[in-house]
């Protein structure tokens, strides 16, 4: 299948400084554990938009105040307007050690799921990164601003942020990540398998493969 898909210079070039970074973590070889129980894609992960007519799916491990996350972010966003129809994008928590609000910031995103917001807080957390990502002290506030603006019940969403079993769907994404082998930020499979590549042509060529099988 062909695509018009058009990606710009800076969108390749925040995509090969994401590969790099990824190259130094050092990523182990996906796999799924029998022992785990761990799964690519659950029946309660979050679908970004409508899903593919086929049976494509691209996953994203994601933590929202990853920098390499938010500058792969157009990109993926790209891939999903001109691959609407065909790919079901599928985005799991992947909170990372290190990042102080990570937590916090999924655990938020998450609260908007349980109102229909997923997207729209997603979408959020990526355009304000710069505004409230590696500051020490909780974030909780400048998310909960977000819900008000996005017209959430605000009393549901802080009953649903200090339920604690927000949080634990938030890990139960990330245990699964562990399990699979993922050990950095964006890390991608495509129908179950990691996507390892370089460039963003091979990330399309990937992708326009899968829909031609």
């Amino acid at each position: 299948m062909s695509t018009n898909l058009k990606v710009s210079a800076a969108l390749v070039a925040a995509f090969a400084a994401v590969v790099a970074a990824v190259l130094i973590l050092g990523q182990s070889d996906s796999g799924s554990s029998a022992d785990s129980g761990a799964r690519v894609v659950r029946e309660d992960s979050h679908r970004l938009g409508e899903p593919g007519a086929g049976d494509v799916t691209l996953v994203e491990f994601l933590d929202f105040e990853c920098e390499a996350c938010a500058s792969v972010y157009p990109f993926v966003e790209q891939l999903r307007e001109d691959y609407a129809g065909q790919v079901t994008f599928v985005a799991r928590y992947m909170p990372m050690p290190g990042h102080p609000n990570a937590e916090n910031a999924a655990v938020a995103v998450e609260a908007a799921a349980q109102q229909g917001e997923f997207e729209a807080m997603y979408q959020r957390m990526y355009e304000t990164q710069e505004q409230w990502s590696h500051r020490e002290e909780s974030q909780a506030a400048v998310f909960r601003g977000f819900a008000a603006d996005l017209g959430l019940d605000l009393a549901s969403y802080d009953e649903d942020v200090a339920d604690p079993a927000t949080l634990e769907r938030v890990l139960a994404d990330r245990d699964d990540g562990l399990a699979l082998g993922v050990e950095g930020t964006p890390t991608f499979f495509l129908n179950g398998e990691k996507l390892e590549v370089t460039t963003t042509d091979e990330f399309i060529e990937r992708i326009e493969a899968a829909l031609d099988e």
